[in-house]
Formats: structure tokens, sequence, C-alpha cells
């Protein structure tokens, strides 16, 4: 077994958001890591490709690819960093002339999601079900793409756009009735479907206790096992790296909810999100089973 008193080689990535910038620049380094980065201008595209081809050792992925990665029994554990997050009741808008009023009017009508399996949209169905009593099951989910996890197969409610076609202009054009986290779209055009958004996230994380995550990071299995202390070099080197950063987070928006700490690292500080995310995802098909958290993660 070799020891970290070797120099461990990780070809990693992850986006370059302010608090990981210093290990990027190498402000923050590690006699015992040594970072072979790949650039990968669309995150996404990694998460895909650390769980079909094992492309990297050590990246950034969405708590549900995470999921579904176990549950076909991909070599990858997370790491309890959790690099980006944030609270969903925004992400759900409609056409800003839409008679859609409120998540109610959602029954038997059609939402765009960029893809079934994606982590924002787990959360918004979760809440609709949860707080409004509107189920998954009676909308039609429209799509782009299919899971990062390619043997997952999406459920007969959720249908998939044609090649060129785009959810935005179709939401616009009247053909889905409200959509999830649209990037790019003109925000004067749409309006949110659940009133006040951030005044009801901030009521919802009150009730649930629950910040919700999105992304963290993984590791692959074999290298957690043969380098014990790899883990903790790492959640060093990540809290190392948020505290030299010179530019807040976007989750520093999220302090007048949470906070003064809209980051924080660590399976207990983020326990309550990730079990909340887990149901929702094993409540939507998307897992076979709640996982207990600890089944996902490196010891």
């Amino acid at each position: 077994m070799t020891t970290m008193t070797d120099t461990v080689t990780l070809h990693t990535a992850f986006a370059d958001y302010p608090h990981v910038r210093a290990l990027k620049d190498g402000t923050v380094a590690s006699p015992r890591i040594r970072f072979d980065f790949e650039d990968v201008p669309v995150i996404t595209r990694a998460f895909r490709r650390m769980v079909r081809t094992l492309d990297f050792d050590l990246c950034e992925i969405a708590l549900t690819t995470l999921a579904q990665a176990h549950a076909f029994g991909k070599p990858i554990k997370a790491l309890p960093i959790v690099v980006m997050r944030g609270f969903h009741h925004a992400a759900l808008v409609c056409a800003a002339g839409s008679s859609v009023q409120g998540p109610a009017d959602l029954r038997g009508k059609r939402i765009g999601v960029r893809a079934f399996s994606q982590t924002t949209g787990i959360w918004v169905r979760g809440i609709l079900r949860d707080e409004y009593g509107v189920d998954h099951r009676d909308i039609t989910w429209v799509t782009e793409e299919d899971a990062h996890v390619q043997e997952y197969t999406d459920p007969a409610n959720v249908v998939r756009i044609a090649p060129g076609r785009d959810l935005k202009a179709m939401l616009l054009a009247g053909e889905i009735d409200a959509g999830i986290a649209l990037k790019g779209i003109d925000p004067a055009a749409v309006r949110p479907v659940i009133a006040n958004p951030m005044e009801a996230a901030s009521a919802w994380f009150r009730k649930t206790g629950a910040y919700p995550v999105n992304h963290l990071l993984c590791l692959k299995s074999d290298l957690a096992a043969a380098h014990p202390s790899l883990p903790a070099e790492l959640m060093r080197l990540f809290i190392a790296a948020k505290a030299a950063a010179t530019e807040p987070s976007a989750e520093a928006r999220f302090i007048p909810i949470v906070g003064p700490h809209p980051l924080p690292y660590g399976l207990e500080a983020n326990r309550t999100g990730i079990e909340l995310c887990l149901r929702y995802a094993a409540e939507q098909g998307l897992v076979p089973r709640v996982y207990p958290v600890e089944e996902l993660f490196v010891d």
C-alpha cells in the first residue's frame, strides 16, 4: 500500500468557483497531493464522463448523479465538500403572461428541465409535493437529455425534445407551461411560479432545516482505499482554499437565510440537506431506495 508520505497525483475536474481558486492557482498546495487539472467549461460534462468512463480521480459531481452512480455500482465515493448549493424556489418559472398563478396550476401541465435527473429539478419536485401537494407524476417533464448515469431509464411521464429544439423558446411560445433552471432566458419574459420565492425559501429553511446541496466532490473508491489519509488531506486543502478566497461565492446571497457561513463543509453540517435530497430522489424513482448518507461517502 502506498502511503501519503508519497505524492499522489489526481486527475481533477471542478468548476472555477471563488472558494476553490486558490487550489487551481497554487496559492494553497500540499506536498502530498498534486492536482492534474482538466478544464471542463461545462462542468456537468465532467459528471457524465466520471460516471460513464471514470475519467477523473477527483471530480465535482451532482448529488443525484452520485446517488444514481451508487445505485449502479460505480466505484466512486463522495467527500463532504459541497462546492455548489442554493435554494431553488426561484428556479421554477413560467412565461410572464402565463395563466399559471401558482404551483397548484401545474397539475396536468408540461414543465421543461434539462434532464429529469438534474438535481435542481429534484429539489423543485420535492418542494412541490411536500409543500404544495403537487405530485411529480401528475406532470409531463420535457427534457433535453438523458441522465448522466447511462443505465438509468426515465419514467413514462418524461419526454425528450428533438435535437436543435430549445426549452427557453418553447416556454416563451407556450409549448411548455413552466421551466426549471433555464439558463440564459430574459428575466423580464418570465416570472416565478412560487410567489415571493426568497421569502418562501426562507420559511422553508426555518421549517425543514435543509440547506439544499447540489454539487460536491467525489473520489475514486480505489484511491480512497489505497490512501486512507487522502480524504482528510483533501478536506484540509479545500477548507484552506475557501479561507483564502478573495471574493464571495455565489452562495453569499443566502447569508440572510442561513447565517454567516453560506458554504459549510463536513458531513454533519450538510446532513439534513443531503438526507432530504436522497429522500426526494427515491420518491421520484431516481434511485431504488433512500440511501443512508454514510453509504455514499468515504469513511
